[in-house]
Parts: structure tokens; C-alpha cells; sequence
């Protein structure tokens, strides 16, 4: 069986759903990785990493942060900021440039974003959330959606989490990712605050109980697909973040088993194949190919010789004159995986 044609600028895509979705990952999901997940999948939302508002609005290039292929809708730009004139103007850069949402960071506990008054701090001030949600939804007409924790600390009460739904719901907001840990954003690093705060599903279920009217997307831990389809019970949407990153072959399976597509999956060296035309673009336009590579390694697990695999296009890859033909080596090795 073939699987379906090689999705380019001129495919038509699916419309947009947060029945699952791939999270919004600094220095991971960039155009390379979004366009690689895009050929696994048609049916996942992939979110952009978070981009600032000062990036956009005061960096010497902000086009290439948004810049992307056709081929990646559905698609959302993750913006992260805090004054509402700026997230106004950044949504309408969003819009212009064609993307499907716009999604507001207060998840990212970083001390670095915590200066700038960005991710999960805000969930300290919901009504500073509440009139930025506003702001950009008067500015745009594609939607506009938070990313959020269950509480950070000192404000990790259900009730101050309802309140803060509440208050951005009030804004006009009616979809909600959910990452089902708190931030803890003294001590912790953010690779810390991803580990150590406990998954509490059932606070975030609690919170779609008190809210049915709210699209609640969960987000935090989940690694298999069959975990999904259990969550899919409770709540509107899924997303993955480091399993979908690390196990990108699992997208393979979303859109039969999720979305309900007949059409058959795609194997891992079919691609791998899909790849080879953007590599050569990417190549000609000066672009290094370790750029795309990089985020295409995940294939290489579970087979003998996956190992290799991983090894031709992480360390050989640099020393090879002609670094396609390296390529065509891993396609090679993925043939019948």
C-alpha cells in the first residue's frame, strides 16, 4: 500500500482541531521540525516555539520568526509577552502571515521569561492575562488561546486556578491548554519544573467539570497513544510534547486512530524520502542540512541498527563531501522499519 501523496503548498489540509497536537518546544519545533511532523501527520496542530513580543517587534529580522511552509497547516504561533498593545500588534503579524491561532504563553517558568514578565508568572496576575487575551482578540479574526499551569507557587489553589480561567474566559477566551503540573518558578530549572511538580490529571479534569463549556486541552506526561485516547474521555484535546519530539513515528498512527482517517500510514523511510527535496532546497539557499537532520533522529528507534541510523545523520552527516548522499544511506536503512 502507498500512503498518502507528498504534502506540499498545494495540498489542502484538514480544518483546524485540538484533538491532538504537538506542544509548542524551544529550539525543537522550528519551520524544520514542523515541516518533517507535517509528513507524518495531517491532522496535528504543530505550534510554533515561543516567540517573543519584543522579537517580533523590535528584532533586526522578525520575519524569519514566522516565517514557515505552506505544508505545516494547521498551525499556531505561540506568542509570549505581557503588555497588551504589543501582544495586539504581534497577533496581527500572526494573522497576516497566515497562521490559524494565536497562543499565549503563562506556562514557561524560566527565570529568563520570568524578567520579562512572561509564562507561567503570569498566572499571578490573571486580570494582566485577561486584558491581553482581549486585546488580541480585538485585533484578529483567527483565534486566540492560552497555554497555562494548574498554579505556581504561592498561587496553587483550585480556587485561584478557577479564578484565573474564569477571569480569561471572561476576555473572551474559550480554549485552554492545560499543562497539569504547577510551576514552581523559585529553584526549580524549567527542565525541573517539567519532572518534579506531580502530574495532577485530576485537577485538570476538575477544572473541565467546573468549566464544560471551555475547550480544555491537557498537555503534561502523556506518552502513548492509547493514553490518549483515555484522556480523550475527559477532555477535548491532547498534546505531546517530548514523547511527539523523541518518538515522532507515533504521529504516524494520529490521524487513523484519532481522527478517524482511512488513509493508510506512511513508513518511517517513506519519510525520511518526503525529506530529501527540502534538504536540497534548504542546501541551496545555504542552509546547513544538520538544521533539518537534527530533528529527524527520533525515527531511528526500536530496529537493529538504529543506532547507525542516528549516527549517519548526527556525526557523519558533518564530515561527508556530499552529505545527500548520506541521506539516501538512512533511507536506505529505514527501508522496511
Amino acid at each position: 500500500m502507498h500512503a498518502e501523496p507528498v504534502l506540499t503548498s498545494a495540498t489542502t489540509f484538514p480544518t483546524l482541531s485540538r484533538r491532538f497536537s504537538v506542544a509548542p518546544m524551544m529550539d525543537w519545533t522550528d519551520r524544520h521540525c514542523r515541516y518533517f511532523l507535517r509528513q507524518l501527520s495531517r491532522h496535528t496542530l504543530l505550534y510554533t516555539e515561543m516567540v517573543t513580543t519584543g522579537a517580533l517587534l523590535h528584532g533586526d529580522h522578525p520575519e524569519r520568526f514566522l516565517r514557515h511552509d505552506e505544508c505545516e497547516h494547521p498551525l499556531a504561533l505561540q506568542l509570549g509577552g505581557s503588555r497588551p498593545d504589543e501582544l495586539a500588534a504581534c497577533a496581527k503579524m500572526a494573522e497576516a502571515a497566515g497562521y490559524d491561532e494565536v497562543n499565549l504563553n503563562v506556562g514557561c517558568p524560566s527565570d529568563r521569561v520570568q524578567n520579562n514578565m512572561i509564562g507561567a508568572c503570569l498566572m499571578g496576575h490573571p486580570a494582566l492575562v485577561a486584558e491581553c487575551v482581549k486585546a488580541m482578540r480585538d485585533a484578529v479574526g483567527i483565534e486566540v488561546t492560552v497555554k497555562h499551569r494548574i498554579g505556581i507557587d504561592g498561587r496553587d489553589s483550585y480556587a485561584e486556578l478557577c479564578d484565573f480561567v474564569g477571569q480569561v474566559r471572561e476576555a473572551g477566551c474559550r480554549s485552554f491548554t492545560v499543562h497539569a503540573r504547577i510551576a514552581i518558578l523559585e529553584g526549580l530549572s524549567p527542565k525541573a519544573n517539567r519532572e518534579i511538580p506531580p502530574l495532577r490529571y485530576d485537577v485538570a479534569a476538575q477544572l473541565k467539570r467546573d468549566f464544560p463549556d471551555l475547550e480544555i486541552i491537557l498537555n503534561g506526561g502523556i506518552k502513548t497513544l492509547d493514553e490518549c485516547r483515555t484522556h480523550l474521555q475527559t477532555f477535548d484535546g491532547v498534546m505531546l510534547g517530548r514523547e511527539a519530539y523523541h518518538n515522532p513515528y507515533l504521529l504516524a498512527q494520529v490521524d487513523a486512530e484519532l481522527f478517524g482517517s482511512e488513509a493508510p500510514s506512511i513508513s518511517r523511510a517513506e519519510t525520511l524520502a518526503r525529506m530529501r527535496p527540502y534538504i536540497e532546497r534548504h542546501l541551496a539557499e545555504g542552509g546547513v542540512m544538520h538544521h533539518i537532520t537534527r530533528h529527524v533522529l527520533g525515527l531511528g528507534q526500536g530496529f537493529p541498527g538504529a543506532r547507525r541510523f542516528r549516527q549517519l545523520l548526527s556525526v557523519d552527516v558533518h564530515k561527508a563531501p556530499e552529505p545527500l548522499a548520506v541521506l539516501d544511506q538512512a533511507i536506505e536503512m529505514l527501508a522496511g522499519r
